[in-house]
């Protein structure tokens, strides 16, 4: 049985809908199970309305979208590790919950 089509969240920072496919989901349940299932919505609005958005070390490809929140258990920030290529798309690498913000290059911060 083939996978079921990734579900895509609008992101209006990059301007597109990024991917989240079926084994991403499955990796973030299996080493983030803070996060997922149970905060699907804070996904979704992280990436629709980030508080910081900052560029990965490793790759100028990959961007950290981060956004607070005061009511999650063992952490107060979901960031979501977004892979931005211009040709193939974009699509979620992985997500988590931090207790601090990541240190980072700032590209982008709500004002």
């Amino acid at each position: 049985m083939p996978d079921p089509a990734p579900t895509r969240f609008p992101c209006p920072w990059l301007g597109r809908d990024v991917e989240l496919t079926r084994e991403r989901e499955l990796h973030i349940e299996a080493r983030h199970p803070d996060l997922l299932p149970r905060h699907r919505l804070q996904l979704a609005e992280v990436l629709a309305d980030p508080d910081v958005v900052r560029c990965g070390a490793r790759a100028r490809s990959i961007l950290l979208v981060s956004r607070r929140y005061g009511d999650l258990p063992r952490g107060r920030h979901v960031v979501v590790m977004v892979d931005d290529d211009l040709a193939a798309g974009a699509w979620i690498v992985t997500a988590y919950v931090a207790r601090r913000r990541v240190d980072a290059e700032v590209v982008w911060r709500r004002s």
